[in-house]
């Protein structure tokens, strides 16, 4: 019998509203396309035409938008799932910052790796740096992690692995986190609809992450308070 998430499509839709994008954050140093591909040649060099492969922990799980020959469940160790990446822009605005998935060291993680097919491996390099990396300060957190299925190990291309002492990635306890997921929504949608998701998918592959199943909760406690009552007269147990 499946887990019931107490964070329902109601509750997120209580949180779902119509934002204007922003626009791009001028303090940030874009990538110009020449930078992208020179930082795209180097990655592919670093697994030396060994299989090209992306870990998928959060979003690129249930919207991969890219293709792909296999997927595998894996696990990496040393890092694990948290939300600090600090954002005021996609899912959250300046007047209401949000959160991000990232990954932090220590622990593990567990997720799915995507083997791409070998044909066109930069093009496939830029689309990916396109879609998960525009700024120079993005860079830092892209990096070739290894993954285990099984006795198995492999490299595989993960985003958002935090550096010590970045300014971009913020260390809050889980209810700031949940306090924020339960107001953040910007133009392309809201930090709890993402954070549902997320849940949601991993479930369905059969992994339980403890860390982000409590954190569904306290975000559905926190929009049930912020919006007087549950949906139609009550909560959903977890």
């Amino acid at each position: 019998m499946p887990r019931q998430l107490s964070l329902t499509e109601d509750l997120v839709a209580r949180v779902e509203r119509e934002e204007v994008d922003p626009g791009p954050d001028k303090s940030l140093v874009e990538l110009t396309p020449g930078e992208r591909e020179a930082f795209a040649r180097s990655f592919l060099k670093q697994i030396d035409g060994q299989p090209f492969r992306v870990f998928a922990y959060g979003s690129l799980i249930w919207k991969p938008a890219f293709e792909h020959v296999e997927a595998r469940r894996v696990v990496a160790h040393g890092w694990r799932r948290s939300f600090c990446l600090d954002i005021d822009r996609w899912r959250a605005s300046p007047e209401q910052p949000g959160l991000m998935l990232a990954l932090e060291q220590g622990g593990s993680c567990n997720g799915v790796a995507y083997r791409m097919p070998e044909d066109d491996r930069l093009g496939r390099m830029l689309r990916l740096f396109e879609r998960e990396v525009a700024y120079h300060e993005d860079m830092p957190s892209v990096r070739w992690l290894t993954v285990r299925d099984g006795a198995e190990r492999f490299p595989a291309l993960a985003f958002y692995c935090v550096p010590r002492r970045d300014p971009y990635y913020i260390h809050l306890p889980i209810e700031g986190q949940a306090a924020r997921l339960a107001r953040a929504c910007g133009h392309v949608g809201s930090g709890a609809a993402y954070l549902r998701n997320t849940v949601e998918h991993l479930e369905q592959l059969g992994i339980h992450d403890a860390y982000l199943w409590k954190l569904q909760a306290l975000v559905a406690e926190e929009i049930v308070a912020i919006h007087h009552g549950p949906p139609h007269g009550r909560a959903e147990e977890v």
